[in-house]
């Protein structure tokens, strides 16, 4: 059997990218920054998982947090340069998706 192996930091972000939501939650903010209900009601998503992921995205750099010292807070989402490079990625996939995945209604 041949022995293979993979390389550690595609391994990385393929365990970022995977985690469930991360990937929307990339795809959503390429429109720009938004604020967390903004983002929560693009998604059937939980409001403490949308937090975990935006905090693990913040963590790897991918996501930053800008807090506006306004009344009320204001706190808006936005890619950093490491996320926005993840574009051509997510547009890929979408493409992807778009030639090889059918929808809901071609399946019915």
């Amino acid at each position: 059997m041949n022995n293979t192996t993979i390389c550690p930091r595609f391994e990385k972000g393929m365990q970022i990218l995977s985690k469930r939501w991360t990937g929307l939650i990339v795809h959503q903010l390429l429109n720009g920054p938004q604020r967390f209900c903004r983002i929560e009601a693009a998604f059937p998503i939980s409001g403490r998982i949308l937090s975990e992921r935006l905090k693990d995205l913040e963590q790897e750099g991918i996501v930053k947090r800008d807090v506006y010292p306004e009344t009320p807070v204001r706190i808006e989402y936005s890619l950093t340069e490491k996320g926005l490079a993840l574009a051509p990625v997510i547009n890929e996939i979408q493409q992807w998706s778009s030639d090889w995945i059918k929808s809901v209604e071609e399946e019915s």
